[in-house]
């Protein structure tokens, strides 16, 4: 087995004034961040993570490396939050999942009530357990999940990253089949609809990533949109795990898109009016090579011209 198509798209929602979700669609690894906190501390805190994720995921597989990557994300949230008091009591949820090709395995790193799915022979599993208080109230039999959902407090998490020195990480590894669609979540999905409407989205698109992160997104804020909604989803097919390139990059070395979400995390971009959607690496080096193609035709333009008035 090895991965297939992969889409990741995030909205602001509509309520919120600000998107506080991050997400990583980079194969092996596909991840939501949730961010919390006031005056952009949250956006902070879930770009930190992602960016943690993103720039050590290189040669790394397995439960111990996904827990390893998230432990990394918490450092540096908590340290970032005592060098700056404005953003003490920061923090973020993670879920994490890291494809093990050759293994056919995937290992799942979860902290907070992001959610992790498995749609298999048109069924929808639910992974992750969410480190809530309604969801504990559920486990421990003084809730029904129906009660949850009208909960006062069903966004009350109990664990997050960047909120203590330390943290537990839940991890699990799933043996995936062809066929297999994962589904990554921030809780602005989950806490909008319903298990089987997302099942329902998904056997709706055809299985297309791009149509399952759409139709979800779009699901939820047609129910209120009440929370930013962040959706990664990618498949697993049939074949050989693709060769890995013999010039792959150093894992200590960060690579131009992580510095680029580093940077954004510590002066937060304003929250943007449509949703931002990522299928895969490369669109933005054509649209810098085209809008280069394009100066050097007008600078030329200019130059003709000029001679020719002189």
């Amino acid at each position: 087995m090895r991965t297939g198509r992969a889409s990741a798209l995030t909205d602001t929602g509509r309520r919120r004034m600000q998107n506080e979700d991050a997400f990583v669609c980079d194969p092996p690894l596909y991840a939501v961040a949730d961010g919390m906190g006031g005056a952009q501390a949250g956006e902070i805190a879930s770009r930190l993570a992602a960016a943690a994720l993103e720039e050590r995921v290189a040669g790394l597989l397995g439960e111990a490396a996904v827990a390893e990557l998230i432990r990394e994300a918490n450092d540096r949230i908590y340290r970032h939050a005592l060098a700056d008091p404005a953003a003490a009591g920061m923090g973020t949820t993670v879920t994490a999942l890291l494809v093990d090709e050759a293994a056919g395995t995937i290992a799942v790193g979860h902290v907070g009530d992001s959610r992790a799915y498995l749609v298999r022979d048109g069924a929808l599993e639910q992974l992750t357990a969410d480190h809530s208080l309604v969801a504990e109230l559920v486990r421990s039999g003084r809730l029904t999940p129906q009660e949850a959902e009208q909960h006062p407090h069903r966004s009350v998490i109990t664990r997050a990253l960047g909120t203590e020195a330390d943290v537990e990480v839940d991890t699990f590894s799933v043996a995936a089949e062809p066929g297999d669609i994962y589904l990554v979540c921030s809780d602005g999905l989950s806490s909008m609809i319903r298990d089987d409407e997302i099942l329902s989205v998904v056997a709706s698109a055809e299985a297309s990533p791009d149509g399952i992160a759409e139709g979800l997104v779009e699901a939820a804020n047609r129910a209120g949109g009440e929370d930013n909604v962040t959706v990664v989803v990618f498949e697993i097919i049939a074949g050989e795990p693709l060769a890995e390139d013999a010039a792959a990059p150093d894992p200590d070395e960060p690579t131009a898109e992580a510095a680029i979400t580093v940077a954004a995390a510590v002066e937060p971009a304003a929250a943007p009016e449509r949703p931002v959607k990522r299928h895969g690496p490369g669109a933005g080096g054509r649209w810098l090579a085209l809008g280069a193609i394009v100066l050097a035709l007008a600078a030329a333009t200019l130059l003709v011209w000029w001679g020719l008035a002189r």
